[in-house]
Protein backbone atom coordinates (compact mmCIF):
# COMPACT_ATOMS: atom_id res chain seq x y z
CA UNK A 1 0.00 0.00 0.00
CA UNK A 2 1.46 3.52 -0.45
CA UNK A 3 0.28 6.33 1.83
CA UNK A 4 1.55 9.85 0.21
CA UNK A 5 -0.32 13.05 -0.81
CA UNK A 6 1.62 13.75 -4.02
CA UNK A 7 4.42 11.55 -5.57
CA UNK A 8 3.81 12.23 -9.17
CA UNK A 9 6.78 14.81 -9.05
CA UNK A 10 9.25 12.84 -7.33
CA UNK A 11 8.39 9.65 -9.32
CA UNK A 12 8.00 10.95 -12.32
CA UNK A 13 11.13 10.38 -15.02
CA UNK A 14 13.20 8.51 -12.74
CA UNK A 15 16.37 7.01 -14.30
CA UNK A 16 18.13 5.29 -11.30
CA UNK A 17 17.07 4.21 -8.38
CA UNK A 18 19.63 3.89 -4.95
CA UNK A 19 17.92 1.23 -2.97
CA UNK A 20 18.88 0.35 0.86
CA UNK A 21 19.45 -3.06 1.52
CA UNK A 22 18.92 -4.47 5.11
CA UNK A 23 15.61 -3.55 6.13
CA UNK A 24 14.68 -2.80 2.77
CA UNK A 25 15.59 -5.86 0.47
CA UNK A 26 15.72 -8.44 3.07
CA UNK A 27 15.80 -8.71 7.41
CA UNK A 28 18.42 -11.10 8.42
CA UNK A 29 18.51 -13.42 5.92
CA UNK A 30 15.27 -13.51 4.66
CA UNK A 31 14.23 -11.68 1.22
CA UNK A 32 11.25 -9.15 1.85
CA UNK A 33 8.32 -10.70 0.26
CA UNK A 34 8.00 -9.45 -3.52
CA UNK A 35 11.80 -7.69 -3.41
CA UNK A 36 13.27 -9.51 -6.04
CA UNK A 37 10.41 -8.82 -8.37
CA UNK A 38 10.62 -4.72 -7.50
CA UNK A 39 14.09 -4.87 -8.68
CA UNK A 40 13.37 -6.75 -11.72
CA UNK A 41 10.29 -4.75 -12.79
CA UNK A 42 12.54 -1.86 -12.15
CA UNK A 43 15.49 -3.22 -14.73
CA UNK A 44 12.47 -4.03 -17.19
CA UNK A 45 11.83 -0.87 -17.38
CA UNK A 46 15.54 0.58 -18.00
CA UNK A 47 16.30 2.24 -14.26
CA UNK A 48 19.30 1.77 -12.96
CA UNK A 49 20.09 0.55 -9.52
CA UNK A 50 22.46 0.65 -6.90
CA UNK A 51 22.22 -0.81 -4.11
CA UNK A 52 23.69 1.13 -1.06
CA UNK A 53 24.08 -0.36 2.67
CA UNK A 54 25.46 1.35 5.72
CA UNK A 55 26.36 -2.36 6.68
CA UNK A 56 30.80 -1.82 7.20
CA UNK A 57 31.55 -5.93 7.22
CA UNK A 58 31.09 -6.70 3.97
CA UNK A 59 32.65 -5.92 0.74
CA UNK A 60 30.70 -5.32 -2.69
CA UNK A 61 32.06 -8.84 -4.26
CA UNK A 62 30.22 -10.93 -0.70
CA UNK A 63 26.94 -8.80 -1.58
CA UNK A 64 27.05 -9.84 -4.87
CA UNK A 65 26.94 -13.46 -3.44
CA UNK A 66 24.52 -12.46 -1.04
CA UNK A 67 21.91 -11.26 -3.21
CA UNK A 68 22.60 -14.14 -5.39
CA UNK A 69 21.31 -16.74 -2.87
CA UNK A 70 18.39 -14.58 -2.71
CA UNK A 71 17.58 -14.47 -6.16
CA UNK A 72 18.58 -11.28 -7.57
CA UNK A 73 21.86 -10.59 -9.25
CA UNK A 74 23.80 -7.22 -8.74
CA UNK A 75 27.00 -5.99 -10.77
CA UNK A 76 29.83 -5.71 -8.47
CA UNK A 77 30.19 -2.06 -9.74
CA UNK A 78 26.58 -1.06 -8.38
CA UNK A 79 26.60 -2.31 -5.03
CA UNK A 80 27.47 0.59 -2.45
CA UNK A 81 28.50 -0.32 1.13
CA UNK A 82 30.18 1.76 3.86
CA UNK A 83 33.13 -0.24 3.46
CA UNK A 84 33.72 1.40 0.10
CA UNK A 85 32.58 4.27 1.21
CA UNK A 86 35.29 4.21 3.59
CA UNK A 87 37.75 2.58 1.59
CA UNK A 88 37.70 5.53 -0.94
CA UNK A 89 37.92 8.32 1.62
CA UNK A 90 40.85 6.95 3.14
CA UNK A 91 42.60 6.35 -0.12
CA UNK A 92 41.53 10.40 -0.82
CA UNK A 93 42.07 12.12 1.87
CA UNK A 94 44.74 9.66 4.27
CA UNK A 95 46.52 7.04 1.93
CA UNK A 96 49.98 7.34 3.72
CA UNK A 97 48.76 7.82 7.20
CA UNK A 98 48.99 4.91 9.54
CA UNK A 99 45.52 4.07 10.69
CA UNK A 100 44.46 2.24 13.70
CA UNK A 101 40.90 0.56 13.38
CA UNK A 102 38.45 -0.84 15.61
CA UNK A 103 35.87 -2.57 13.01
CA UNK A 104 35.50 -6.47 12.02
CA UNK A 105 38.14 -8.33 10.22
CA UNK A 106 36.67 -8.27 6.94
CA UNK A 107 36.97 -4.18 7.06
CA UNK A 108 40.04 -4.91 8.23
CA UNK A 109 41.10 -6.84 5.40
CA UNK A 110 39.13 -5.26 3.11
CA UNK A 111 41.28 -1.90 3.66
CA UNK A 112 45.10 -3.55 3.60
CA UNK A 113 44.17 -5.20 0.31
CA UNK A 114 43.69 -1.45 -1.04
CA UNK A 115 46.71 -0.30 0.52
CA UNK A 116 45.78 1.13 4.08
CA UNK A 117 48.58 0.90 6.85
CA UNK A 118 46.72 -0.70 9.70
CA UNK A 119 48.37 -0.86 12.93
CA UNK A 120 48.41 -3.22 15.66
CA UNK A 121 49.52 -0.14 18.34
CA UNK A 122 46.77 2.78 18.67
CA UNK A 123 49.10 4.87 19.84
CA UNK A 124 51.19 4.99 16.13
CA UNK A 125 47.66 6.05 14.38
CA UNK A 126 47.10 9.15 12.83
CA UNK A 127 43.68 8.16 12.07
CA UNK A 128 41.43 6.16 14.08
CA UNK A 129 38.17 4.45 12.66
CA UNK A 130 35.30 3.31 14.43
CA UNK A 131 32.87 0.73 13.01
CA UNK A 132 30.86 -2.16 13.56
CA UNK A 133 32.50 -4.91 16.05
CA UNK A 134 31.85 -7.84 17.68
CA UNK A 135 35.08 -8.03 19.73
CA UNK A 136 34.29 -4.35 21.16
CA UNK A 137 34.84 -4.35 25.17
CA UNK A 138 36.20 -2.03 27.37
CA UNK A 139 39.71 -2.94 26.29
CA UNK A 140 38.94 -1.24 23.06
CA UNK A 141 37.82 1.94 24.73
CA UNK A 142 41.13 1.74 26.19
CA UNK A 143 42.44 1.73 23.14
CA UNK A 144 40.28 4.88 21.74
CA UNK A 145 41.57 6.90 24.82
CA UNK A 146 45.40 5.88 23.80
CA UNK A 147 44.70 6.88 20.36
CA UNK A 148 42.98 9.74 20.31
CA UNK A 149 43.81 13.42 20.95
CA UNK A 150 43.55 16.50 19.39
CA UNK A 151 45.84 15.59 16.63
CA UNK A 152 44.04 12.38 15.58
CA UNK A 153 41.48 11.92 12.61
CA UNK A 154 38.40 10.54 14.45
CA UNK A 155 36.53 8.85 11.48
CA UNK A 156 33.15 6.56 11.68
CA UNK A 157 32.09 4.18 9.06
CA UNK A 158 28.76 4.90 9.47
CA UNK A 159 25.94 6.35 11.59
CA UNK A 160 24.11 3.28 12.03
CA UNK A 161 22.90 2.90 16.17
CA UNK A 162 21.01 -0.28 15.20
CA UNK A 163 20.78 -2.66 12.64
CA UNK A 164 17.50 -4.55 11.70
CA UNK A 165 17.92 -8.13 11.50
CA UNK A 166 15.78 -11.68 11.44
CA UNK A 167 14.98 -11.71 15.20
CA UNK A 168 14.58 -7.60 15.97
CA UNK A 169 17.52 -5.16 16.02
CA UNK A 170 20.95 -5.19 17.13
CA UNK A 171 23.65 -2.56 17.81
CA UNK A 172 25.34 -0.88 15.00
CA UNK A 173 28.36 1.05 14.00
CA UNK A 174 26.77 4.31 15.56
CA UNK A 175 26.54 2.48 19.03
CA UNK A 176 30.04 2.24 19.20
CA UNK A 177 31.46 5.22 17.57
CA UNK A 178 29.02 6.67 20.09
CA UNK A 179 30.85 5.06 22.89
CA UNK A 180 33.88 5.96 21.58
CA UNK A 181 33.03 9.95 21.23
CA UNK A 182 32.06 9.95 24.73
CA UNK A 183 34.91 8.20 26.28
CA UNK A 184 37.46 10.42 24.53
CA UNK A 185 35.21 13.93 24.89
CA UNK A 186 35.39 14.39 21.28
CA UNK A 187 32.89 13.59 18.49
CA UNK A 188 34.16 12.75 15.29
CA UNK A 189 35.56 14.84 12.56
CA UNK A 190 33.47 12.57 9.39
CA UNK A 191 30.89 9.99 9.45
CA UNK A 192 30.67 8.48 5.97
CA UNK A 193 28.18 6.09 4.27
CA UNK A 194 25.02 7.70 4.01
CA UNK A 195 23.71 10.20 4.23
CA UNK A 196 27.36 11.81 3.66
CA UNK A 197 27.99 14.05 0.56
CA UNK A 198 30.59 10.79 -0.17
CA UNK A 199 27.79 8.01 -0.31
CA UNK A 200 25.65 9.91 -2.34
CA UNK A 201 28.05 11.58 -5.02
CA UNK A 202 29.26 8.04 -5.39
CA UNK A 203 26.29 6.16 -5.84
CA UNK A 204 25.04 8.88 -8.46
CA UNK A 205 27.95 8.89 -10.35
CA UNK A 206 27.71 5.27 -10.77
CA UNK A 207 23.79 5.13 -11.64
CA UNK A 208 25.21 7.94 -13.99
CA UNK A 209 22.25 9.62 -13.51
CA UNK A 210 21.67 13.13 -12.40
CA UNK A 211 19.70 13.67 -8.24
CA UNK A 212 16.63 15.19 -10.14
CA UNK A 213 16.02 12.35 -12.21
CA UNK A 214 16.90 9.55 -8.90
CA UNK A 215 15.22 7.92 -5.87
CA UNK A 216 16.56 6.56 -3.05
CA UNK A 217 14.12 4.09 -1.09
CA UNK A 218 15.28 2.68 2.48
CA UNK A 219 13.74 2.11 5.69
CA UNK A 220 15.62 5.12 7.89
CA UNK A 221 14.29 8.59 7.53
CA UNK A 222 17.91 9.72 9.68
CA UNK A 223 19.59 7.99 6.61
CA UNK A 224 18.81 6.75 3.74
CA UNK A 225 15.88 9.26 3.07
CA UNK A 226 18.10 12.46 4.60
CA UNK A 227 20.45 11.35 2.03
CA UNK A 228 18.12 12.17 -0.98
CA UNK A 229 16.58 14.75 0.52
CA UNK A 230 19.45 16.53 1.36
CA UNK A 231 20.35 15.85 -2.57
CA UNK A 232 17.96 16.85 -4.27
CA UNK A 233 16.63 13.20 -4.85
CA UNK A 234 12.78 11.85 -4.67
CA UNK A 235 12.72 9.43 -1.34
CA UNK A 236 10.64 6.67 -0.42
CA UNK A 237 10.15 5.22 2.90
CA UNK A 238 8.99 1.29 3.32
CA UNK A 239 8.31 0.00 6.91
CA UNK A 240 9.89 -3.18 6.77
CA UNK A 241 12.81 -2.12 8.73
CA UNK A 242 13.48 0.65 11.36
CA UNK A 243 11.26 3.53 10.76
CA UNK A 244 7.22 3.31 10.77
CA UNK A 245 4.70 5.61 9.28
CA UNK A 246 4.26 7.20 13.11
CA UNK A 247 7.79 8.48 12.77
CA UNK A 248 7.50 10.17 10.02
CA UNK A 249 5.66 13.55 11.60
CA UNK A 250 8.56 13.82 14.24
CA UNK A 251 11.07 13.30 11.72
CA UNK A 252 13.34 16.33 10.20
CA UNK A 253 12.85 14.50 6.62
CA UNK A 254 9.10 14.19 4.84
CA UNK A 255 9.26 11.45 2.67
CA UNK A 256 7.77 11.57 -1.35
CA UNK A 257 6.11 8.24 -0.44
CA UNK A 258 5.79 6.24 2.33
CA UNK A 259 5.28 2.30 1.07
CA UNK A 260 4.71 -1.35 2.77
CA UNK A 261 7.50 -2.73 1.23
CA UNK A 262 9.91 -2.34 -1.36
CA UNK A 263 7.55 -4.76 -3.35
CA UNK A 264 4.98 -1.09 -4.07
CA UNK A 265 7.58 0.97 -5.50
CA UNK A 266 6.67 -0.22 -8.91
CA UNK A 267 3.44 1.02 -8.83
CA UNK A 268 4.43 4.54 -8.19
CA UNK A 269 6.45 4.96 -10.66
CA UNK A 270 5.63 7.23 -13.66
Amino acid sequence: MTDTDDTSAATADVRGVIVDLDGTVYRGDTLVPGAGDAIRSLRDRGIRVCFCSNNPTKTPAEYVERLAGMGIEADESLILPASTVTRDYLRENHPEDLTYLVGSPSLGSYLRESGQRLVDDPREASVFVSSWDDAFDYDTLNDALAGVDDGTTFLGTDPDRTVPTGDGLMPGSGAITGSIARTVGREPDHVLGKPSSEAAETALDRLDVSAEHCLVVGDRLDTDLAMGARFGMGTALVHTGIARRADVPDSDVEPDSVLDSLADLPSILT
